[in-house]
């Protein structure tokens, strides 16, 4: 198959390690590195009492079902307030408790609608890259448009959190310019936005090389959302089955464990339980690295460049 006329953004990939991953020096010959990923947007969805035109009706406990146009759903916002109001400080406290430290995918409006978990977050140990200016659909953007809610996130995030982000993740998937964007920007060393390895990888944009490091959207309690998930038992066995596959591959080439949570989903008390076993699990094998995403790619620039 051939393409005559070029397309935008970044050329697919169908190949990549071709079978022969690179041999990762971990931190303590590490065979597994666990990336915990809080994603932070309540309070930065499309909510008609912030005036935007609808309220973001999905990724919460509630069916989809028909609305009328232009008006509140209460029930709607209240669930995305549980996850800054109770699930947030309830995650923390788990980390805390297991001693590891995770990453913050952090919308910059939602920071802003509540500083104390902004600053908590760094004072806790945990790092923040960027999830956007709000939670919201980038390829809706034009490429001005889009550079400019990359411009006002960084403010945002740096003034809320006293530190600048250095990685990027956009809301689901990125627009064909976003890559282009972010590296244009000068001050990103990596993004997120991608889904297709189990490592870190480089990538060239305009000449220059970028890196990428993929998250996961199968490791994720948005199937709860989905309706893919039942009980929480099963979210705390479809982990450990993605752990005990890649700790067994990790005896020889060691590999990264993405796992996507969300507040207003796995901050409920019976699924945030399943998540701390999760974590006590992993954490009675050797050879296990709860590493944050600027750890993970900080470790790849010095050892795997």
């Amino acid at each position: 198959m051939t393409i005559d006329t070029p397309i935008p953004g970044p050329v697919r990939d169908l190949v990549g390690y071709n079978g022969n991953p690179p041999k990762v020096t971990w931190p303590g010959n590490a065979r597994i590195a666990i990336s915990l990923v809080v994603n932070y947007e309540e309070g930065s969805e499309l909510a008609i009492g912030d005036g935007d035109p609808r309220t973001e009706r999905g990724y919460h406990e509630a069916p989809y079902y028909p609305w009328p146009a232009g008006e509140r759903d209460l029930a709607s916002e209240s669930m995305y307030e549980y996850g800054s109001r109770a699930g947030f400080w309830r995650l923390m406290d788990i980390f805390d408790e297991l001693d590891v430290k995770s990453t913050f995918y952090a919308c910059a409006v939602a920071l802003e609608r509540n500083r104390d978990a902004a600053r908590e977050i760094r004072a806790r140990g945990h790092d923040v890259i960027s999830h956007g200016y709000r939670w919201e659909d980038v390829t809706l953007l034009t490429r001005e448009e889009e550079r400019d809610h990359i411009a006002k996130a960084i403010a945002s995030i740096e003034e809320t959190t006293g530190e600048r982000p250095v990685g990027w993740y956009c809301r689901y998937g990125p627009s064909v310019n976003t890559r282009e964007l972010v590296v244009e920007e000068g001050g990103f060393t990596y993004d997120c936005d991608a889904y297709n390895d189990d490592l870190p990888y480089w990538t060239t944009v305009h000449g220059k090389k970028h890196l990428v490091i993929p998250y996961d959207i199968v490791a994720n309690d948005g199937g709860f959302a989905a309706g893919l998930l039942g009980p929480p038992r099963e979210f705390e066995e479809h982990l450990r089955y993605d752990f005990d596959r890649l700790y067994k591959e990790g005896e020889t080439y060691p590999k990264m464990m993405s796992i996507g949570l969300h507040m207003r989903l796995v901050g409920h008390p019976a699924r945030a339980q399943a998540l701390a076993n999760f974590i006590a699990y992993a954490k009675s094998f050797p050879g296990v690295w709860f590493a944050r995403r600027g750890e993970i790619a900080q470790h790849w620039y010095e050892n795997h460049a």
